[in-house]
Formats: C-alpha cells, structure tokens, sequence
C-alpha cells in the first residue's frame, strides 16, 4: 500500500510538470535542463559552501592545484566532486593556476671522477621505505644571485626526507642534505641512492659519505634525464607551485621559504597521483598501519 502510495505521488508530481510546461510552451527536457542549470549555479555561487571550500583548498595549495587534485581534495573532505565539477568551480571563480618555466644547468657531467652504474634502472616504485632515495641540484633565482637546493626522496613515498641551500653548489651541499637524510630517518646498510653524474655527487666527499654508511651508490646515464625522472619532478612542482609565484629579494627568504613548502606542505598535505592522491605523510603513516595490522 506504501509503495502505490509513493507511486501515485510520483505520478502527480509529473503530471503537475507537464501542466507547467503547456503553459510555460516547453517541453519537459526543457524544464529539467533548466532545473539542472539553476541548481548548477547555486552551487557554485561565489557565497556557496561548495564555492568558499573549493577556493579555501585552491588558495591552501599555493594556488597550484588543477581540476584532478581540486576534485580529490574535496572528496577527502567528504563533498562529492567530480574533476568535472572541480572544473566549473574553478572557471566560474577564475582559479588557475599560474606558473612559468625557466631553465638553466646545475651539475656537470663534464669531468675525469669515477662515476657510479645505473643500479637504479627507472625502479621508481619500492615497496618499503628506506630502500630507494633519489637526490639531484636545482637552482632558484633571488634578487641577490642564485641560491642552490639539494634534495633527498625517498622514492615509496616521494617524501623530501633531506635537503640544503647554498649560494654556490659544491660538493658539500649534496653531502648536507644527504647527512640531514641519514639523520632524520635511520636508513639500513645497504640502501640506493640515485643521482645524475654532476661532480658534486662523482666527489670524492660524496662517496666517501655513502661508503661510511654502507648506502649503495647509483647514477643516471649520460645525458639521460629520464633514469631521474622522479627529482626532475619534484623540482618542477616546487618551481611552479612556489618559487615561480615569488619574488625573493634574498637567499634568506628564498630558503625560508621554500623549507616552508616542504615542511608545511609538501610533505603533509600535497597529494600525489601516484600515492593515490595521498600525501607522503599520510601514505607513509598508512601503509606502516597496514604493515602492522597485516
């Protein structure tokens, strides 16, 4: 008896559609394309709850995110958004996001020191930490000259597990930031560490580094950015969701700066496509859960 209750209702309420339509001289597909479009819109009105988290989220990334990043975003935080509507958000408040790309050469492939294998071969996807780290240079411009980074990833989680500024990019830099690495997370003998052929990483320091701490050596190819693919992209989405957004009027702002993006955001809340669309944080601490509970 409910169920004919609850038909009969559906059938007035269509009955009472089609009514409108003959005298508003539309059809029926008319009218829910049209309800469609009025509930579209108030959903992205500038003062909608959907609207203000969207730009909240948009805005706490830096303004990086795309469309993909948006969508899982919001879905963590229990709305149901689709890259599709993550895309009408984002046109209908003109979040974009905005970056430019430059380029200059950091290491130099160019010199008479010993240089390591490609252990590595492109394995960018260990099962446990600790067993693959990835490290290479880049470069940031400052009103005051260029400043130099050095990173550490390790590669199961994309986690920047050390790093170390300069002015100029000796040897040392890459040694303090594999130091930091060593320090922060306790790594087994034993344990690969990538990088390009640059002299820095070919040094005599570098290696002795790796040698006292039992870690196993391993180099790109010559002139083939791809065998470190991984660094090459975290650098580029340091540059364009940091860096290319500023104008640093000196190292001192640049290297607080950008130890703010990994620390307070790379780390803990940028999510990654291939952690799906988790934070190396997060992907971390869940897969030490699984391990635990398996």
């Amino acid at each position: 008896m409910i169920q004919d209750l609850m038909s009969a209702q559906a059938q007035a309420q269509k009955a009472t559609i089609s009514q409108w339509c003959r005298v508003l001289g539309m059809s029926r597909s008319g009218w829910y394309a049209a309800r469609k479009r009025a509930t579209t819109k108030a959903a992205v009105s500038p003062l909608s709850p959907l609207s203000l988290q969207a730009k909240a989220v948009f805005h706490a990334s830096g303004s990086s995110y795309g469309s993909r990043r948006l969508s899982a975003q919001l879905k963590l935080q229990g709305w149901a958004v689709g890259r599709h509507k993550a895309r009408t958000l984002m046109a209908a408040h003109g979040l974009r996001a905005r970056w430019r790309r430059k380029f200059t050469h950091t290491t130099d492939s160019r010199h008479g020191l010993a240089v390591a294998d490609n252990v590595l071969q492109r394995q960018f996807k260990p099962d446990k930490p600790n067993l693959t780290w990835a490290s290479d240079i880049t470069y940031v411009r400052t009103r005051s000259g260029w400043l130099y980074l050095a990173v550490v990833l390790d590669l199961f989680s994309r986690k920047v597990v050390g790093w170390a500024m300069a002015p100029s990019m000796p040897a040392q830099l890459v040694c303090e930031a594999l130091r930091m690495a060593i320090a922060s997370r306790r790594p087994k003998p034993g344990l690969l560490v990538h990088s390009d052929r640059g002299s820095q990483y070919a040094s005599e320091l570098h290696m002795g580094l790796l040698e006292s701490h039992g870690l196993v050596c391993s180099m790109s190819r010559k002139g083939n950015c791809w065998d470190n693919a991984v660094m090459e992209r975290f650098f580029l989405n340091l540059k364009m969701e940091r860096v290319w957004q500023r104008d640093y009027a000196n190292h001192a702002e640049a290297q607080a700066d950008i130890a703010d993006y990994i620390v307070g955001f790379y780390n803990p809340i940028r999510l990654h496509s291939t952690l799906g669309y988790q934070s190396p944080n997060s992907y971390e601490m869940q897969q030490a859960l699984a391990a635990h509970s398996a």
